[in-house]
C-alpha cells in the first residue's frame, strides 16, 4: 500500500522530467562538448520556437480542441509580411498586416468550430491547407523562401540579438511563457478555458460564454503562431514556407502531449509544455551530436509521440461527452 501511494505521485510530467534529467546526464558523460555553454544555449534556442508554438497548442487543447493550421498560419502570415516590406510597405505596417491576417484566419477557424460545430481536427486541417494554398497562390509569389531584407530594422534583433549574453529568442520565449501562465492562471477567460475543457455542459449551465471562449482560443493560438514565425524568420533571416509540409506540427503536438497535457481537455499547464520541450530539445541535440540521420530522428520522435498518446489515453481517458463532440 505504501508503494502504491508513492507511485501515485509519479505523474506523466514528473516521469518526463526525470527522463530529461537522465538523458542530460547520459549525454553529458558520453558526448564531447555537450555541456559547453554555447551548446546549451544553442539547445534552448533551437527549441524556443517549438515551445512557443506549444503554448498556442496548449491554449487550444485545454478547451478540447486542436489546431493543425498552426504552422501554416505561422509561415504564410510572416512570409507575407516580409514580402510586403520588400515592396516598400513600412516594416511596422507590414508586420501589422501579417499579424491581422494570422488573427483573421484563426477567427474564421474558431467560428467554424464554435458556431458551425465542425470538429476541430477537420476544421483546422482544412484551414491549414487553405492558408497554404491561398498564401502561395495570391500572397507570396515566385519562391518558397522569402528572405528578410537587411533594413528590416530593430525586429532583426529579436532573432539575432542578445541580452546579458542570452539569445533574444530564449528571452522572448520566456516572456511568452510568463504571459500565457498568467493568462491561464489569473484571468477569467483562462479559467473559463479550463472549465470548458473539463466539462462543456456544466460550463454552459454555469453561464460561461462557451462559444466566444472557443473562438478566442484559436485567435490566441494564431497570435502566438505569428510571434513564433517572426522569431524564426529573424533568426535565419528568411521564412521557408515549405515548413508547412514538414513534420513540425507533429513536433508541436509531441511537446504538448509528452509533457502531460490531456487531449481530453481541461488538464495541463505551461509547465507541461516546458518539460516536453526540454526533453525533445535534449534528445534532438544529442542525436545531432551523434550524427543520427534526420529521417531516423523523425522515426524516434514519432515513436515517442505514439507512446505519449497511449499514455495520455490511459492517464486522461476520453469521457462520453468528448467522444460525442468528435474531438481528438
Amino acid at each position: 500500500m505504501k508503494f502504491k501511494g508513492e507511485f501515485r505521485h509519479l505523474n506523466q510530467e514528473r516521469i518526463v522530467f526525470l527522463l530529461t534529467v537522465c538523458l542530460f546526464i547520459l549525454f553529458a558523460l558520453t558526448l564531447n562538448n555537450f555541456l559547453a555553454t554555447n551548446n546549451i544555449l544553442a539547445l534552448i534556442r533551437s527549441v524556443s520556437v517549438l515551445g512557443i508554438l506549444g503554448l498556442g497548442m496548449l491554449v487550444v487543447v485545454l478547451g478540447r480542441g486542436i489546431d493543425l493550421s498552426l504552422v501554416a498560419n505561422m509561415a504564410i502570415s510572416v512570409a507575407w509580411a516580409i514580402q510586403l516590406s520588400e515592396t516598400g510597405v513600412p516594416v511596422g505596417w507590414a508586420l501589422t498586416i501579417g499579424f491581422c491576417f494570422a488573427l483573421g484566419v484563426s477567427l474564421i477557424t474558431g467560428i467554424l468550430i464554435a458556431y458551425a460545430e465542425i470538429p476541430s481536427l477537420f476544421a483546422t486541417l482544412a484551414m491549414g491547407t487553405l492558408i497554404y494554398g491561398f498564401g502561395r497562390a495570391h500572397l507570396i509569389t515566385g519562391t518558397d523562401v522569402v528572405y528578410v531584407p537587411s533594413d528590416f530594422g530593430w525586429v532583426l534583433e529579436l532573432g539575432q540579438g542578445r541580452f546579458l549574453g542570452i539569445p533574444m529568442p530564449i528571452i522572448v520565449a520566456g516572456i511568452l511563457v510568463l504571459i500565457t501562465f498568467l493568462f491561464l492562471r489569473y484571468t477569467k477567460p483562462g479559467r473559463f478555458i479550463y472549465a470548458i475543457g473539463d466539462n462543456l455542459p456544466a460550463a454552459r449551465i454555469t453561464g460561461i460564454p462557451v462559444r466566444p471562449i472557443l473562438v478566442s482560443q484559436y485567435v490566441i493560438s494564431g497570435g502566438i503562431a505569428f510571434a513564433a514565425g517572426v522569431l524564426t524568420a529573424m533568426s535565419v533571416q528568411a521564412m521557408n514556407t515549405r515548413v508547412v509540409n514538414s513534420n513540425m506540427i507533429y513536433d508541436v503536438i509531441l511537446v504538448v502531449v509528452l509533457g502531460g497535457v490531456g487531449l481530453s481537455g481541461g488538464r495541463g499547464n505551461v509547465r507541461n509544455v516546458i518539460v516536453g520541450t526540454l526533453l525533445i530539445g535534449v534528445l534532438v541535440n544529442g542525436m545531432t551530436i551523434m550524427d543520427i540521420q534526420y529521417t531516423l530522428q523523425n522515426v524516434i520522435k514519432s515513436l515517442i509521440l505514439l507512446l505519449a498518446v497511449v499514455a495520455d489515453s490511459i492517464i486522461n481517458p476520453r469521457d462520453e461527452q468528448t467522444g460525442q463532440q468528435g474531438d481528438i
